[in-house]
């Protein structure tokens, strides 16, 4: 069993691994809590030991800094379980890295584009909606190309309430012709989102043909709907990712193990 936990800026998201069956991750459970709530948790109860025992190994994604670093330390420093902290790389799972330093590529954007190579044999806008919105282009080669990032729509909304007079932070609904001020904001923010979504599409259907917008994120479900350009949705691509990067490291492993009895046959 493997445990794969996705630390976002507000989420802390994590799943049991069971392995790989016709190409597909088989999960025996997943589970998601604010970062509040992680962090309020009592010592007595921890989120990762109560519903499984010590897992094979751990992999984790973190973007939300040094103090959920800790927790995630205390958590599962219980497990005799070595942690495999993901960082960008050069090169993993058939997806080779084009950023100018591949190593501060955020892990979980790292993590996205390994699950998108493997669940569309083709090239992917992959986009991440959450507190921060990330689009990244994958060829259909699996190289990363480049990508952008910008605020995601709840932070939008409390950057339009924090620095002007009147505007309410409340979340409105997403309307053709709004006409109230909620309403108004929550239409500008997904028309924002949308439209940096399409601009990004355009400009990599001029490199590759026919790509299909992956998205994913706690925002991606109600994001989808505003994106023209063929899209796709994928719950939880980070995880997906994380899954499949952990059992790549299984298979490393055991090639490692087994290349001195070649060398000795």
């Amino acid at each position: 069993m493997i445990l794969a936990i996705d630390a976002g800026n507000s989420r802390v998201k994590w799943g049991w691994l069971e392995g790989e069956e016709a190409g597909a991750l088989r999960w025996s459970s997943i589970a998601t809590v604010s970062l509040i709530e992680f962090a309020a948790s009592s010592d007595h109860v921890n989120p990762f030991s109560i519903t499984h025992e010590a897992p094979e190994r751990i992999v984790i994604s973190n973007v939300a800094g040094e103090g959920a670093h800790q927790l995630l330390v205390n958590w599962t420093s219980i497990f005799d379980t070595e942690t495999l902290w993901l960082r960008g790389e050069a090169e993993r799972c058939g997806v080779k890295s084009g950023y100018e330093r591949p190593e501060q590529l955020g892990p979980d954007r790292w993590a996205a584009l390994v699950a998108a190579k493997s669940a569309h044999h083709g090239p992917a806008l992959v986009v991440n909606a959450g507190t921060a919105t990330t689009v990244d282009m994958l060829g259909g080669d699996g190289s990363f190309l480049g990508g952008a990032i910008l605020p995601g729509v709840e932070l939008m909304r409390f950057v339009l309430h924090e620095h002007t007079g009147r505007l309410p932070v409340a979340p409105g609904q997403f309307r053709d012709r709004p006409r109230n001020t909620i309403d108004a904001i929550e239409t500008g923010c997904r028309h924002a989102q949308a439209g940096a979504i399409e601009r990004m599409y355009r400009a990599f259907r001029d490199i590759e043909p026919n790509p299909v917008c992956m998205v994913s994120g706690g925002a991606g479900a109600s994001l989808i709907d505003q994106i023209s350009a063929p899209r796709r949705y994928v719950e939880n691509l980070v995880l997906e990712g994380l899954g499949r990067v952990a059992l790549d490291e299984r298979r490393r492993e055991a090639a490692r193990a087994a290349s001195p009895l070649k060398a000795v046959k």
